[in-house]
């Protein structure tokens, strides 16, 4: 039986069971993970809420201080002192842009830096609101390139009268969180919201998303940029109702998070993992593959027929594959026992056929020395004649049997050499004439079962026999006796070169017709064909005869059956 390959070996299947046995475990590392992702999160929005009232506090407390300072300063900023005032203020304040004093027709009449040209400022709706009677407004730049509020405060005349507004230009940056606070996530931007609703100016317009319908009503809320990044938004009031500072931050997905924590969410997983299937392989090779391999040695040292070898070294492997090698062990031991019982069993029953095959052969030549007192008594030639025939073919058989029980195996006999024997036998078994006709025999080597011999050996008989009977006159003649192996079919030719009279082909003689029976029990085929040179030739065409087994066949009861 061939040694079957493929399927999956221990060592698949452990890893198999262990992938699964982890199920569990990975799936609580995944919960986990997600666990964790969304407690991040929350502290992520919580953080991005405190820096939003941090920022707004901070706003507030600047525009605060910007509204005081121009209350302040309004009074004295007129004349010709009115630039080097506010130069002297601007450069004391930090994160404030310019301060500009303008009059009640919104014309700048002294600043502390360069201003850009308006044409009328008086549309503008901040300047409306101070003109209308606000104290102070908050509002954004339209003059600068930069994200920059204005901080204006109204001012009066003794009377009461509007004659312009005092204005801080503050610099957005300069409300942004502290950006090195390891608590604020990377990217974070800042925008000033006004009540309406709308960004009145922010560090990156892409970062943010228009807010959602109840804004006014919540802290916090998370959306799509201008880029299409989901962000987290945190809102907190700057001015009462009039303005609001927004806080946006990214908002990593489940991956993006995973890739920013990959030791907590990766690395160990996988780690964990490779250390449990390692694991797996090691104890799997050092405590069962190789002692499988070992047994599977000594099995197939078993296999070839030695069972001397005994599976020695399993003493020191774990019990289960101790039991293995010694149930191996007591194989072995039955082995060695059945085939000391086979042999035995065997050569007494070998030792019993050629006993037989003896006695047979005696009991057929006393048969045919039996036969041989009455032929001598016959004086009919018709009667001798028949009693002749009968005694070759019971020669024929006596041969058989000599040949079984001289052979070295009982189950194969050498048809070169008793073909040999039998045409000697032939050959030497009458006087007068036929002492004259020569028999030639070339056969090639071939070993064939007893049960095919016997209808070759007959058949063999019965032509010669007729060649010696019909084919020659006083003179004599010559038998060539061939017998050739081909790949596939065996031919038998007995040919003469007598008188060339093959007789009718349906001839109806004893001889013809056993023939015709030997042939059909060999699966042959029969010829009685005249040579071109003169004389005849008997032709058995047959199937090649099959080596016999050199197994004994071993019977129900495990003894062996004898051929």
């Amino acid at each position: 039986m061939p040694r079957p390959h493929g399927g999956m070996t221990i060592r698949f299947r452990l890893g198999l069971a262990l992938a699964l046995a982890l199920c569990p475990v990975l799936a609580l590392g995944v919960l986990q993970v997600v666990t964790e992702f969304h407690r991040d999160a929350h502290v992520r929005q919580e953080t991005l809420i405190e820096a939003a009232d941090r920022a707004s506090t901070t706003a507030r407390a600047r525009m605060q201080a910007a509204v005081a300072l121009l209350q302040t300063l309004t009074p004295q900023v007129v004349g010709a002192d009115c630039t080097p005032r506010l130069a002297a203020a601007l450069q004391q304040l930090r994160d404030y842009r310019n301060l500009v004093r303008l009059d009640a027709n919104g014309r700048v009449q002294c600043s502390a830096a360069s201003m850009p040209v308006v044409a009328d400022r008086t549309k503008l709706p901040w300047f409306a609101h101070l003109r209308d009677g606000a104290s102070s407004v908050v509002a954004k730049s339209l003059s600068s390139t930069a994200p920059t509020l204005i901080a204006a405060t109204r001012a009066e005349g003794r009377d009461g009268r509007f004659e312009g507004a005092l204005v801080a230009f503050i610099d957005l940056d300069g409300l942004r969180p502290d950006l090195s606070d390891p608590t604020l996530p990377a990217g974070t931007a800042i925008a000033v919201l006004g009540g309406d609703g709308r960004y009145m100016v922010q560090t990156n317009p892409r970062a943010f998303a228009p807010l959602p319908k109840d804004w006014r009503k919540i802290d916090r809320f998370t959306a799509k940029d201008g880029t299409g990044a989901v962000r987290d938004f945190a809102v907190a009031p700057l001015l009462r109702s009039e303005a609001y500072v927004v806080l946006s931050a990214p908002a990593p997905d489940l991956f993006y998070w995973a890739r920013l924590n990959p030791f907590s969410s990766i690395v160990y997983p996988v780690l964990a993992w490779l250390a449990a299937w390692t694991a797996v392989w090691i104890v799997t090779e050092r405590v069962v593959v190789r002692w499988l391999a070992y047994l599977d040695r000594i099995a197939s040292i078993y296999a070839r027929g030695r069972f001397t070898v005994r599976p020695v070294q399993a003493e020191s492997a774990p019990r289960e594959i101790r039991d293995l090698a010694h149930t191996l062990d007591l194989m072995a031991d039955g082995l060695v026992a059945r085939d000391q019982r086979l042999k035995d069993s065997l050569a007494q029953k070998d030792t019993m056929m050629r006993e037989i095959h003896h006695r047979v052969k005696n009991n057929l030549q006393v048969i045919n020395s039996l036969l041989n007192l009455q032929q001598r008594a016959l004086t009919d030639p018709a009667a001798r004649t028949a009693m002749s025939d009968t005694r070759q073919r019971i020669t024929a058989l006596a041969l058989i049997y000599r040949a079984l029980y001289q052979s070295p195996d009982l189950r194969r006999v050498d048809l070169r050499q008793f073909m040999e024997e039998l045409v000697g036998q032939l050959s030497a078994g009458e006087g007068g004439r036929v002492s004259k006709i020569r028999t030639d025999l070339q056969a090639d080597d071939l070993e064939i079962d007893p049960d095919q011999l016997a209808p070759l050996a007959l058949f063999a008989v019965e032509a010669i026999t007729n060649a010696r009977k019909h084919a020659f006159d006083e003179r004599g003649g010559l038998i060539e006796v061939r017998f050739h192996v081909g790949e596939t079919h065996a031919v038998l030719e007995i040919a003469d070169n007598g008188k060339g009279d093959p007789g009718p082909p349906d001839s109806t003689g004893v001889g013809r017709t056993l023939m015709s029976a030997f042939a059909r029990q060999l699966r042959g085929e029969l010829e009685v064909i005249t040579a071109q040179e003169g004389g005849v030739v008997v032709r058995l065409t047959f199937p090649k005869p099959r080596p016999p087994s050199s197994e004994p066949q071993i019977g129900s009861d495990g003894n062996p059956i004898a051929a």
